[in-house]
């Protein structure tokens, strides 16, 4: 009998949430509350609509052939996906029987033997890295970093293709100080093949009134190109491949 997840909603054709053309699934239901989030809609674990892994796999393999010819496949983000790692590991290992592409877009918080099977199938995993100061990535997310380190490592140590993502948002993850550490500490990281800066947007803000909840951000302003390419000159002394929004 297929398992059950609840999903918040289906993307044909993403283009920026790993490699090629995907197909994106946000799960429902996330542990952190991001201070810039544009999807709080997904936080909830009981919201979003059910499929059973085999409805899913019905929905993703009408896509099969715009994977395969950009070099693309299935991106797993949130929310949180990790909260249901049960269920995307029945879809995952259904995936790689047809030949199809995984990547997990998570912030690394959840840690359990699902989790570590389903990353052990994924081809590239896209690691959240709010911040790299423990004290402002709690401000930031309301939870420990150690979590998201512990996964790095363990994406290291197996040799797990890794892009990290950074969101940069002025007067709360500008602090560069902090971000030329994290720089420094992704040298030790062979397996990282990507840094992506993304630039703090908006977007998301009438989520947040739609749903009754404090929007910290509403007087912040997106960084400025002069701060986004001092901070893509910091990742890049890393020696990884950065791209930005610049």
């Amino acid at each position: 009998m297929s398992l059950v997840g609840r999903i918040h909603s289906l993307e044909s054709f993403g283009t920026v949430d790993g490699p090629g053309i995907r197909f994106v699934v946000f799960l429902q239901g996330c542990t952190l509350r991001c201070q810039f989030c544009h999807n709080p809609d997904t936080w909830e674990a009981h919201k979003g609509t059910e499929y059973t892994s085999e409805q899913l796999i019905q929905e993703i393999i009408k896509y099969k052939s715009y994977m395969d010819f950009s070099g693309g496949g299935v991106t797993f983000t949130g929310g949180e996906p990790m909260l249901q790692a049960e269920f995307l590991l029945e879809v995952a290992k259904k995936l790689k029987e047809l030949n199809i592409s995984i990547a997990i877009d998570t912030s690394g918080y959840v840690w359990n033997e699902a989790v570590k099977e389903l990353i052990d199938i994924s081809d590239i995993v896209l690691l959240d890295i709010k911040n790299y100061d423990p004290r402002v990535y709690e401000t930031v997310t309301g939870v420990e970093l150690a979590p998201t380190l512990r996964l790095l490592e363990y994406l290291r140590l197996n040799h797990i293709n890794t892009w990290v993502r950074y969101v940069l948002v002025p007067g709360l993850t500008d602090n560069l100080d902090s971000i030329r550490k994290l720089s420094d500490h992704l040298k030790n990281y062979p397996n990282v093949s990507k840094i992506e800066l993304l630039g703090f947007h908006k977007m998301g803000e009438f989520k947040w009134k739609e749903l009754g909840l404090d929007y910290k951000l509403s007087d912040t302003k997106e960084p400025a190109k002069e701060l986004l390419s001092e901070v893509k000159a910091l990742f890049e002394q890393s020696g990884i491949v950065v791209s930005a929004n610049v």
